[in-house]
């Protein structure tokens, strides 16, 4: 039994994070916590995220809020990849969940639609690119996806291969 197995056997309990934990968060730079999430779906892209089908998600703002954790999480899919984006725009898509919620669905203990019509999932925005998002998370065949891959030491191991030689 892998890792995922594991994590998927245990129920995730009903948590919400305290207050200040969230009020901390805000008051931080979300950059460190973007690039944590654009490098792991940069590792996902193309292994276990269909580039083709997350197409139309190009130059597309999209916002993953905590609302428990206080994190906003603005990022764009770009021909080399996912990355951060800075922007005072209105986002295209915002995913609006706690951070259990988002626990859960990536454990798939819960589902998106469940969280959804139960409004602990909010999705704002081009409902059509929600849908894109929706779909393609319910497709990915986890099984494939190495924990191991996670470890930060192999994590800045690829992004410095990615950034090339001027990087070392």
């Amino acid at each position: 039994m892998d890792l995922i197995d594991t994590l998927r056997r245990a129920r995730i309990p009903q948590f919400t994070l305290p207050r200040f934990v969230g009020a901390v968060h805000e008051r931080l730079p979300q950059l460190p916590p973007t690039l944590g999430l654009t490098t792991a779906l940069n590792l996902a892209l193309d292994r276990i995220l269909p580039r083709d089908t997350l197409t139309p998600l190009a130059g597309k703002l999209v916002c993953l809020r905590v609302t428990d954790g206080g994190l906003t999480l603005l990022f764009t899919l770009s021909e080399k990849g996912f990355r951060p984006a800075v922007s005072s725009s209105k986002p295209d898509l915002m995913i609006s969940a706690t951070t259990r919620d988002f626990i859960a669905l990536a454990l798939r203990e819960e589902d998106p639609d469940t969280l959804f019509f139960s409004r602990r999932l909010v999705m704002e925005g081009d409902t059509d690119l929600g849908l894109l998002v929706k779909n393609t998370l319910d497709a990915v065949d986890w099984p494939r996806l190495d924990p191991e891959a996670l470890h930060p030491f192999r994590l800045l191991a690829q992004l410095r291969l990615r950034l090339g030689p001027s990087s070392r």
